[in-house]
Formats: C-alpha cells, sequence, structure tokens
C-alpha cells in the first residue's frame, strides 16, 4: 500500500506545527543570545542547532506517514526513515552549494538565524492554512532549508 502525501491532513498539520513550534523555540533562543550576548543556562548554542535539525527530520518523517500508521515507531522502522531524509537533505545541501559557491561562509550566523526564523514563519502560516499554498515552496522544502542552514552555522562556529 503506497503511502500518500495529503498536507491537508488537520492531524498532520496538528503533529506538524508543535513540531514547528520546538524548531521555534530553539532558533528564537539562539537569536536571542546572539542579541544578548550572553547565556543565562549553561545549554550552548550548538546544542540548539543540533536539536533544529533533529526536529526538522522529525517533521518530515511525520510528513512521509498516513493515519494507519502509529503514532511510537521502533527504532528499525524509523531509522532508515531518518537516514532517508539526512541523506535526501544532504543532497540538497550539495547541490546547492554547487549552484551559490559557498556564499554561506561569508555570512554571518545571527543572518542564518534570522533566514531560519524566516522560514519557521513561513512554514507556520503555511500550517494555519491548513497546508494549502498559493505561490510557495512546500513546507518540506523550509524544513530542509532549516537543516541545511543550522548546518552552515554549526560549521562556521567551529572555524
Amino acid at each position: 500500500m503506497k503511502k500518500t502525501k495529503d498536507y491537508g491532513t488537520a492531524w498532520r498539520i496538528l503533529r506538524l506545527s508543535s513540531i514547528t513550534d520546538q524548531i521555534f523555540i530553539k532558533a528564537q533562543r539562539i537569536r536571542s543570545i546572539q542579541d544578548k550576548g550572553r547565556q543565562m543556562v549553561d545549554d550552548d548554542i550548538s546544542g540548539e542547532f543540533i536539536g533544529i535539525i533533529n526536529y526538522c527530520v522529525l517533521a518530515l518523517i511525520q510528513m512521509d506517514l498516513t493515519e494507519d500508521d502509529p503514532m511510537e515507531m521502533d527504532v528499525e522502522v524509523l531509522e532508515p526513515l531518518y537516514d532517508g531524509h539526512v541523506n535526501t537533505t544532504m543532497d540538497l545541501l550539495m547541490n546547492k552549494n554547487h549552484d551559490y559557491g559557498e556564499a554561506w561562509r561569508d555570512m554571518r550566523v545571527s543572518s542564518m538565524t534570522d533566514i531560519i526564523l524566516m522560514k519557521l514563519l513561513r512554514v507556520k502560516q503555511i500550517e494555519d492554512n491548513s497546508g494549502k499554498t498559493i505561490i510557495s515552496e512546500g513546507i518540506d522544502a523550509n524544513y530542509m532549508d532549516m537543516i541545511n542552514y543550522a548546518v552552515f552555522c554549526m560549521i562556521l562556529m567551529k572555524e
């Protein structure tokens, strides 16, 4: 039985909106620390970017599920789904990096954080519109872009 993507299904949008809100919390914390120049909780920013990556992959997995799929899955089922989305997103990163060059290396981490926040606002808008878009990339493209910007941020922070 082939699973179909139906972004308008209310139950899926509800699940996605919770994941999107978790991503928003992490991105907002990063931006707040960048603005204030200090933090009060010891959790480092790179951990927040890792959280953004993982939540985005979970959202991509969620988009592939149907109403018939269980709410909880064994790791043997979940791991190939996770790896598949990571590989697809990495392919996108490599293709975009080819086309744009390494322009991201000249960007500020704070600018990329802003881009992640803008993409989150767009995803929230799509979710609030029950998954319907007029002219836009889909939710999945925005999640993949957020993953890639988070990866770029982590690379820049280590250099």
